[in-house]
């Protein structure tokens, strides 16, 4: 017997169908003697409709801006997670599985006063190891728990996955499994590159880098706290047939495990490519080379929300100007220029050069620590291809490259190839 967490997204609980699927694999788990919490998102586009409803109220003017009060707001979108925990609560009552419903405030799952976009400070696991211990199938409501001035404070997109990986260390969950619609994470995405193989372990460490550099299998936040807690998470398929051969082998499900590198007996050099499109570049001509001028650049834009990333500076022959090149998504780009016009007094640089359309390719593997030349086959790659590499930004187990989007396939497919991953 095993205590396990089951966490399904919104496609998995798209429809009272899916519910009804989704209530057979927990009654698998169930069957087999073990503790199962099982963690659910708002069924598909549902949360979407409800941020919608709140965009379309009238607002209350403030200093300089409009705005909705944020509690409210907290109290709407975190209704899509509270109606799909009781629908599956029914459905397993129906296959005669002791359930019920909790929502974040009930367990409690405690967050910081973000409202919208809180943190987790704290869960009591107690009150859900007490049920799960007697059989109960504990149905919570993720992507929500309660602020410390007592009202639903809910954690930002993709905060089920947090609530998922969260709840597991706090029941101490064997394991945390992750249900969507892929079955497990791949070398690449498989629409671009049908050679892709789906991989059977992956470290924390790489889940990480791919989640963050643009695989959209788990979320950031939920892998970093899988990463700090220790919790083993299954990435598995709400789609297969919940009876099949093998879905309920607990030591070696369908999917890919993401757990510590001393899991992993044998490490691949690359593990896999991921991309991230609608990325914009910014360069800064001739910035003064003194100290503070980099917070001057980057703070304003900090101050935005505006998230940096590959940043190359160039210093000039006489070292009294530099080139400063960095990155952000496409969508930032006009305010971001903006606001670097503003600051141009103060940074003090003759012009600003921007363009849009590229993509970020990244390669990742933590066999990159021990091996050479991983980096050179990479530009062989793209040069064989001839594609033009705008920047280059590397980390112990990361190389990424800045392309034109109009080459991303065949750079993903020219790299896929080039590490060997689809002979693998």
């Amino acid at each position: 017997m095993a205590r396990i967490v089951m966490k399904f997204g919104g496609t998995s609980v798209a429809d009272l169908d899916r519910i009804h699927v989704v209530a057979r694999h927990v009654k698998r788990e169930v069957d087999a003697g073990h503790e199962v919490a099982v963690v659910v998102s708002a069924m598909a586009g549902k949360t979407n409709e409800l941020v919608g409803w709140v965009e379309k109220m009238p607002t209350v003017a403030g200093a300089g801006a409009s705005f909705y009060d944020a509690r409210e707001y907290d109290a709407i979108v975190a209704s899509g997670e509270q109606v799909t925990s009781g629908l599956l609560a029914i459905a397993l009552q129906s296959m005669n599985v002791d359930a019920r419903s909790w929502q974040g405030w009930q367990i409690a799952l405690k967050t910081d006063s973000t409202h919208g976009a809180a943190r987790i400070d704290s869960i009591d696991g107690d009150r859900l190891i007490e049920r799960m211990s007697q059989g109960q199938v504990a149905v919570v409501a993720g992507f929500q728990g309660i602020g410390p001035d007592g009202r639903i404070a809910t954690l930002g997109r993709g905060g089920s996955d947090t609530s998922a990986v969260a709840i597991a260390a706090a029941v101490k969950a064997d394991r945390c499994d992750i249900y969507t619609d892929v079955d497990g994470v791949y070398t690449t995405d498989p629409r671009i590159e049908p050679k892709a193989r789906r991989l059977p372990r992956v470290t924390f460490e790489e889940m990480l880098e791919m989640a963050s550099l643009g695989a959209k299998v788990l979320q950031v936040r939920s892998v970093e706290l899988a990463m700090t807690q220790g919790v083993r998470t299954f990435v598995r398929s709400s789609f297969e047939d919940p009876d099949a051969p093998g879905m309920g082998d607990f030591e070696n499900p369908p999917g890919t495990l993401i757990c510590d590198e001393d899991e992993i007996v044998e490490q691949e050099t690359v593990t896999g490519i991921a991309y991230a499109k609608e990325e914009a570049q910014i360069s800064l001509r001739r910035v003064a080379d003194r100290p503070g001028v980099s917070a001057a650049i980057f703070g304003p834009l900090a101050d935005a929300n505006i998230n940096v990333d590959m940043i190359v500076q160039n210093i000039s022959e006489d070292g009294a100007a530099t080139d400063m090149t960095f990155t952000v998504p496409s969508g930032d780009l006009e305010r971001a220029v903006t606001i670097l016009e503003e600051t141009k007094g103060t940074v003090g640089f003759d012009a600003i050069q921007s363009e849009a359309g590229l993509t970020k390719v990244s390669v990742i593997g933590i066999g990159m620590r021990s091996h050479t030349g991983v980096a050179a086959t990479a530009f062989k790659a793209m040069a064989d291809r001839n594609i033009n590499i705008r920047a280059i930004t590397t980390s112990e187990i990361k190389i990424s490259i800045l392309i034109d989007g109009a080459y991303t396939e065949l750079a993903v497919r020219s790299l896929h190839a080039a590490y060997g991953l689809d002979r693998k």
